[in-house]
């Protein structure tokens, strides 16, 4: 049976260098290929699927006092336990999703299933720090090579209202599953599961990711590009160099005692930065195919959801590794109180997120306005109950700051990944949603890098509690960069 492929597009050699839109008409004498179709149980696979690597980005953070007193890790390992996943996972997402053009997202999925698998199960049972580091770093790369897919098939196997919806629920899904990680984590840990301790956090993925593999053979059908696109290696090489030039040193920098390669890479990164835009641009120009296409930034909903994106995964990521440290440090929460105390944020999250839809249609980019003010709200709330509660805090006392702030996020995050992702041509949906997730895990990645360091370095000399104070005011700088880019996303969302 022949394999259902996507729309195609016009060469770039077609496309003029200035265009503000990308072509999504099929070309002349061509004949549009049959949407494929994603069945409920199809989409329930595939974010399935895609939470797995979300939720594990999260996951390590109440367990790192369990690992480092059971392999005496010491802080440097230990953020590299952290570090290494998200830097493998980012640099490698576009890549990732250029595979699944090219070879079939199925089958790409399938494999970063099996992927996943297999290196959650080498963190699970590591041995040593070292072997945990290296481990983490070949199940980033597997979480590269999964989740674009994800993404990509909902992509093209879905239309219309039916592709707004699912783009909602995985966007609700990217969200809610990276509250319910440090959540899981605490359980996890706290239940000892046969002596497990903190081993369980890993090892769980395995039996998840072998139903998700059954399901997708069932349930998902095969989708990819009609005229893939070769592999752009400089500009890979170039993106690649950039990422890790830029995340390396400030995810292990404070650790390392910023040493001069520190230094370095955060130099260099502008320049091949710079180096990566000259090569996309002139490979496009000349009719190739760039990992990154210019013209697809070019387009209004990708390039101000994508700017929005950054402000607020940032302060996302970092609220969620800070909070984790404090609760257990300075608070004393064992793993599983710091768990629960994340639990109103998450059921709220999930409330709002299945708001969302009806809100879009009815106000538009003012959904993600309202939901960032309401998020600077929550913020406010928690910073006032740390500010005077402290010590004396239980997690009931801080479910109102964390409701508020996660019904507010809820608002935001669903509805950016679906207008980023609304205009992106079917036959670059592997592209697309490499670009989007990319964005993202940087920004979650600078996130807990950023706002981790500012926290870890004040809690020494003025104490824990001003010190997250501090954070959760810096992070509402944050949030007010997000509220006016909302202003710049387009006034009705598809």
């Amino acid at each position: 049976m022949t394999e259902p492929v996507d729309r195609t597009l016009p060469s770039r050699a077609q496309v003029l260098p200035r265009v503000t839109r990308i072509d999504l008409r099929t070309p002349e004498g061509a004949t549009p290929a049959p949407n494929p179709g994603l069945s409920t149980l199809g989409l329930l696979t595939v974010l399935l699927g895609a939470a797995l690597p979300m939720v594990d980005f999260f996951i390590v953070n109440v367990a790192l006092p369990t690992i480092d007193r059971d392999l005496d890790a010491g802080s440097a390992v230990l953020e590299m336990v952290v570090s290494g996943y998200g830097v493998a996972y980012a640099v490698l997402l576009v890549l990732g999703g250029r595979l699944g053009d090219m070879f079939g997202r199925r089958n790409l999925f399938l494999w970063g299933l099996a992927l996943f698998a297999l290196t959650s199960l080498a963190c699970g049972v590591a041995p040593d720090a070292w072997s945990l580091v290296g481990a983490r770093v070949a199940q980033g790369a597997a979480a590269a090579l999964l989740l674009p897919q994800a993404l990509a098939t909902i992509q093209s196997a879905t239309s219309g209202s039916s592709r707004g919806k699912a783009l909602s629920y995985y966007g609700a899904t990217a969200g809610i599953a990276s509250v319910v990680g440090q959540v899981l984590g605490g359980v996890l840990v706290s239940a000892d599961i046969a002596g497990s301790g903190w081993r369980a956090i890993f090892l769980v993925n395995v039996p998840v990711a072998a139903v998700a593999f059954f399901l997708t053979l069932r349930s998902v059908p095969e989708t990819r590009s009609a005229n893939p696109a070769r592999i752009d290696r400089a500009g890979t090489v170039l993106l690649a160099v950039t990422l890790v030039a830029l995340l390396l040193p400030l995810t292990e920098g404070r650790a390392a005692g910023w040493p001069a390669w520190a230094w370095a890479l955060l130099a260099l990164s502008p320049f091949t930065a710079a180096a990566f835009v000259t090569v996309e641009v002139r490979g496009e120009r000349r009719g190739g195919n760039p990992l990154l296409p210019p013209s697809l930034v070019r387009v209004h909903s990708v390039r101000s959801g994508l700017m929005l994106i950054v402000p607020f995964c940032l302060g996302f990521g970092g609220f969620m590794f800070v909070l984790a440290v404090a609760m257990q440090d300075g608070l004393h929460f064992s793993a599983l109180e710091a768990g629960a105390a994340l639990a109103p944020l998450c059921a709220a999250f999930f409330a709002s997120s299945l708001l969302g839809p009806r809100a879009v249609a009815k106000w538009g980019r003012g959904t993600v306005t309202a939901g960032s003010l309401v998020q600077g709200a929550g913020l406010l709330v928690l910073a006032g109950t740390f500010f005077w509660g402290w010590p004396h805090l239980g997690v009931w006392a801080l479910a109102p700051g964390m409701a508020v702030a996660g019904f507010g996020q809820g608002f935001v995050l669903p509805v950016v990944i679906r207008i980023v992702l609304s205009e992106v041509p079917t036959a670059q949906a592997g592209v697309g949603s490499g670009a989007m997730a990319t964005t993202q895990q940087s920004a979650l990645a600078l996130g807990v890098a950023t706002l981790g360091t500012l926290f870890l370095s004040l809690s020494s000399s003025i104490g824990v509690r001003d010190a997250l104070v501090w954070a959760l005011l810096a992070q509402l700088a944050a949030v007010a960069a997000t509220v006016a880019l909302s202003l710049l996303l387009p006034r009705k969302v598809v």
